[in-house]
């Protein structure tokens, strides 16, 4: 008899634990824990994958059969590992539409690995010595008939396939994708989100976009976001900076906490905090990016939808003809740009600005390339570049609207030496939260060099300025809150204090700063920056899913991609449910610290959860351009 036949049986038991095995190393790796009660359901969808081999398969064919279902599990649960060290969030199939991206940020991939990351490839070597001693192996059932051991195949996957499906029958009702992900397993936790989006699908191809569009409007107005005395009232501020030219700064990886921030006396952000003494200064301001990150936050911040958080939104609907602050300002004769240093094909930004209907992008090759970082050229670069192609349309006496997409404080914030202008207290040298100040620092005094570049061109006073940031930077793995607290002398939490980004707006000849303490979030940014230009979303077909930060008394914005489904802030705390409601967790944004009585937030976590479901469906509904 055949190496093969012989080892048949053995075969399936060995790699049927050696799976079961890497499933239990991306649990410890992932969850820091490797919870023996949870892994029926890791062993049900890992049988269901070698029965399934062993049914398709039974001959001389299944071995290899085997090893290849192996290196392809092995090499997955590597990826996802990865992807949850550097996201804190776990990857589902749509991720690998992104493996294109890798080498683009391979810096930043490579400062999350860990050497145990590759223990899920240690078994190569035993295994083939234990193929070796396997030559001497006694009979096994694999001696038996092809038909018994198909019989025996079929067995196995029936029963582990039932009880798979009664695992993720109860994931399908828990929203938290941690949670979810935790409680059934990687392989169960795929299926339960493939479930959900075929779901989503068929609602959206059922549902009509005016009919959406009615709906959502509905819920909008049932949420009390203004007083009753407000709620007909014509808006504040509204078209304080009519007809003047805007520009909008993405800046990378930037958090709140270093504005107005001093590192050994030094200012960390100088030009940003004079710029937010005196013009509209957002304070609570948080990230509400999905898979896509960065573009996500371009996505949003033109168009007020929330991301699905399924998908890139530029690779899932960059085919959209995207309802956009682009077009809602050529509407009254701007031109609309976007600059960034990047590959335009880069998180398919070529795809995303058409969706966004940018007149015109500006990518990797119209700049000199000056080797700041992985990314190519500089904010100074990028700003320099960006100025001159701003003048020739401010000269021709014609608006326009330019988004900059900054890279220079892009993740592991390494500055170039002959770049850095900080001086960091020892104890932080050499520490990511001192590269990252570093970092920022750099980006601040590149924003001080656009703006006497736009001075020096005669546009400063007639532009309005908005700068926010993207995402978080700091890693939470890396930087423990206490040690970054007591390391700058503020209180820093790994939630709150990671995810509030800065948002400020200066418009020309405003008189003296405001610092406007409403909760807010990158969807809010389009609405309130197009009151302040005095245009009305609507006017472009614009269903704005943020609001007008300048005008309303109360505010509400949901998070699910770096927090589970169904988080949100509002103007008294971040609420993040557990497998519901019920078991969830609330944190004082005003303290940093837990709140214990979650009733008051009910109606809140219902509202958010309808919203950001009318989102899914009405962007899905979107026409194709």
């Amino acid at each position: 008899m055949g190496f093969g036949r012989r080892l048949l049986s053995a075969s399936y038991v060995w790699f049927t634990v050696l799976l079961l095995a890497k499933m239990a190393l991306l649990r410890y790796l992932c969850f820091g824990e490797v919870a023996w009660t949870r892994l029926g359901s890791d062993a049900a969808a890992v049988a269901v994958l070698t029965s399934l081999t062993a049914l398709v398969l039974p001959g001389r064919g299944q071995t290899a059969a085997y090893w290849l279902l192996n290196a392809v599990v092995s090499t997955i649960l590597f990826a996802s590992t990865i992807y949850f060290a550097h996201f804190g969030s776990m990857p589902i199939y749509t991720a690998l539409l992104e493996l294109n991206q890798v080498p683009q940020v391979q810096a930043s991939v490579q400062s999350t690995m860990d050497p145990m990351f590759y223990l899920f490839f240690a078994d190569l070597p035993v295994l083939a010595l234990l193929g070796l001693l396997l030559r001497r192996g006694s009979r096994t059932v694999s001696d038996y008939s092809p038909s018994y051991r198909r019989g025996l195949a079929a067995v196995a996957l029936v029963a582990c396939a039932g009880i798979a499906a009664a695992g993720i029958r109860q994931g399908l009702a828990i929203d938290n994708e941690l949670a979810a992900a935790e409680k059934q397993g990687f392989l169960g936790y795929q299926v339960i989100a493939a479930i959900k989006a075929g779901r989503e699908s068929r609602m959206a191809s059922a549902a009509d976009l005016s009919q959406t569009v009615g709906e959502i409007k509905s819920l909008q107005a049932a949420y009390p976001y203004r007083a009753p005395g407000r709620a007909a009232a014509a808006p504040a501020h509204s078209g304080e900076a009519k007809g003047m030219n805007l520009i909008v700064l993405q800046l990378e990886a930037f958090q709140n906490f270093p504005i107005h921030l001093k590192i050994g006396g030094q200012e960390v952000t100088p030009v940003l905090n004079e710029l937010a003494d005196g013009a509209y200064y957002f304070p609570r301001v948080y990230q509400q990016i999905g898979q896509g990150n960065t573009s996500d936050a371009e996505f949003m911040s033109n168009t007020s939808i929330y991301p699905t958080a399924k998908i890139a939104m530029s690779t899932g609907y960059g085919d959209r003809a995207l309802p956009s602050l682009p077009r809602l300002l050529q509407r009254s004769g701007y031109k609309a740009y976007t600059f960034h240093v990047n590959d335009v094909k880069f998180w398919d930004r070529n795809r995303l600005y058409p969706a966004l209907n940018f007149d015109r992008y500006f990518d990797k090759p119209y700049y000199n390339n000056d080797h700041f970082n992985d990314f190519g050229a500089s904010d100074e670069e990028l700003y320099r570049f960006g100025i001159e192609e701003l003048a020739k349309t401010s000269e021709e006496g014609t608006p326009f609207y330019a988004q900059f997409v900054t890279a220079s404080s892009h993740f592991p914030f390494k500055v170039p030496a002959d770049r850095q202008r900080l001086q960091v207290p020892e104890g932080l040298q050499d520490t990511q939260l001192g590269d990252y100040l570093i970092a920022v620092n750099y980006t601040d005094y590149a924003i001080g060099q656009l703006i006497e570049g736009l001075r020096s061109k005669g546009m400063w006073e007639n532009t309005v300025l908005a700068v926010y940031g993207d995402h978080y930077g700091l890693q939470p793995d890396d930087n423990d809150p206490a040690w970054v607290s007591e390391a700058l002398g503020i209180k820093y939490d790994s939630r709150v204090s990671r995810l509030n980004i800065p948002f400020i707006v200066r418009v020309p000849n405003q008189q003296g700063g405001v610092r406007v303490e409403r909760t807010g979030g990158q969807l809010d940014m389009m609405p309130t920056i197009a009151n302040l230009l005095g245009v009305k979303p609507g006017d472009a077909g614009i269903v704005p899913f943020g609001q007008d930060l300048l005008n309303v008394d109360r505010n509400i914005v949901g998070s699910r991609y770096y927090l589970p489904t169904g988080s949100f802030f509002n103007d008294e705390v971040l609420y993040m449910p557990g497998t519901g409601f019920d078991d969830g967790t609330a944190i004082s944004l005003a303290t940093l610290e837990p709140v214990k009585d979650l009733s008051p937030y009910r109606g809140d976590y219902d509202y958010i959860m309808k919203l950001m479901g009318l989102s899914d469906r009405y962007v899905r509904l979107l026409p194709k351009r």
